[in-house]
């Protein structure tokens, strides 16, 4: 490839910069340097390049408050920012700040290739890409709660799609696994909004009995139904002018998919038992642990409401599948649950940790880490005090073992029922009537199994 465009290089460290300048000088590109925030401002006055990579942690003036400033010199040119931080937070304020695009450090020569290339592909049309990633105002929105972690590609997707659609009024569904952590995600894009200073409300929609759930959600006026002694303020009021979050959207009856349905057409809705119609601006972000499309072919889900919610889309690995993930989900784990920060995970414990097929997700791995640093004796979290079976590939045991010990085929049987059963309980929250769902059984007979098997 061979051009004539600029790239300004900021970074402070003198060996970096030269690598790059070594990289970009023979694809054509003219490079100017620079060490710092302040350095980069002064050239950028005096040359305008085509594209900037500028690094994230910078001394004086960071990579952040230095994009901005770049933003409101040159507003169409292209930054891509370098960043050696695991957690998202930063690579998200950068994306919502305008960054064209960003690279965690060390990255690959080809990865470095492919980015600025279609940053200058794309230079000419940046005007369209800025309004796309609508910049927010200067207010540090950095939380030290709530990370998102991952360097997994998945996950950086997921980062660069908050940095875009956060400061938007879209409405996103969310799709993911139980314990992959739909939630926080959520939380991330409330955050990062230009709604973060309203109100955030959240309601689970599988913890609550149909009728119990539409009071929940809409309110209701006093003697609307047995119970009802006082007028009540459902979720969608006590949200307006911010974002509500529905989890579990899966769950919702037909009859309360119908209201939300005309909600989000018209953002107006009855309270039960009200002639009242109530309007509201609120951002509905919602979530689902089942594959949304076949609970829609299934006639679980209304197609109506679907392509109403699925604006945005995001789908959550598994941790199975971000498996490169765990070191740094374990260190972020032990970091919240280590008070003394002096517990280490050995090699021999980290191995067992990747090989385990984490049929929980992080919330699994969240739990098992603070049961090991309960259990942790002399600063090493062992093996034989982790919490999970050795068998990783699944939580049932192997038939060739329950046959060497002798088990009849009843007890095999009931071992195996007993242990689909938890696994479903599990999967659903311990909600009972999901459990069922996803066992494809009657809820009487669940709750049979469960006596008898003497699960509470």
């Amino acid at each position: 490839m061979k051009n004539n465009k600029v790239i300004l290089v900021v970074d402070d460290e003198t060996s970096m910069r030269k690598n790059l300048t070594d990289i970009l000088q023979p694809e054509g590109f003219k490079t100017y340097e620079a060490c710092d925030g302040n350095e980069a401002l002064k050239v950028l006055k005096e040359v305008k390049p085509n594209i900037v990579l500028l690094d994230i942690n910078l001394p004086h003036l960071d990579g952040i408050l230095t994009l901005k400033e770049i933003k409101k010199i040159h507003s169409d040119i292209p930054v891509i920012i370098f960043t050696a931080y695991g957690t998202s937070e930063r690579a998200i304020e950068a994306m919502k700040s305008g960054a064209f695009d960003y690279l965690e450090k060390p990255f690959e020569l080809d990865e470095l290739k492919i980015i600025i290339n279609r940053a200058s592909e794309y230079s000419d049309l940046l005007g369209e890409v800025k309004q796309l990633r609508t910049q927010v105002s200067n207010i540090n929105l950095f939380s030290k709660n709530g990370h998102l972690i991952g360097r997994n590609p998945k996950m950086q997707e997921i980062f660069k799609t908050i940095g875009l659609i956060a400061p938007t009024d879209a409405t996103v569904l969310i799709q993911g696994e139980s314990g992959t952590g739909k939630e926080l995600i959520a939380d991330a894009i409330h955050r990062h909004s230009l709604r973060l200073d309203k109100p955030y409300v959240k309601v689970n929609c599988g913890a609550f009995s149909e009728t119990l759930l539409e009071s929940e959600i809409f309110g209701h006026e006093k003697g609307s139904f047995t119970g009802a002694v006082t007028q009540r303020h459902g979720r969608f009021e006590l949200a307006n002018e911010g974002t509500i979050f529905l989890d579990e959207i899966n769950n919702m009856p037909q009859s309360l998919q119908v209201r939300l349905l005309r909600v989000l057409q018209n953002q107006a809705f009855y309270r039960v038992g009200g002639e009242e119609s109530l309007t509201v601006d609120v951002r509905v972000i919602a979530a689902t642990n089942k594959n949304i499309e076949s609970e829609v072919e299934e006639g679980h889900f209304r197609k109506d409401l679907f392509y109403r919610l699925n604006v945005v889309r995001i789908n959550i690995p598994p941790l199975r599948e971000r498996i490169d993930d765990l070191p740094l989900l374990v260190e972020y784990f032990l970091r919240k649950y280590d008070q003394t920060n002096s517990l280490a995970v050995p090699p021999e414990t980290m191995e067992k940790l990747q090989a385990y097929s984490w049929p929980g997700n992080v919330r699994e791995l969240e739990n098992t880490i603070q049961s090991a640093v309960v259990m942790a004796r002399e600063k090493i979290i062992s093996i034989d005090k982790l919490p999970i079976r050795n068998d990783n590939s699944s939580e049932i045991l192997s038939y060739d073992s329950l046959l060497k010990e002798g088990k009849s085929f009843k007890e095999i049987i009931e071992n195996v029922e007993k242990t689909l059963i938890l696994r479903a309980l599990k999967q659903a929250n311990w909600n009972r009537t999901q459990a069922a769902k996803i066992l494809d059984i009657h809820r009487r007979l669940l709750y049979s199994k469960m006596k008898d098997y003497g699960i509470e």
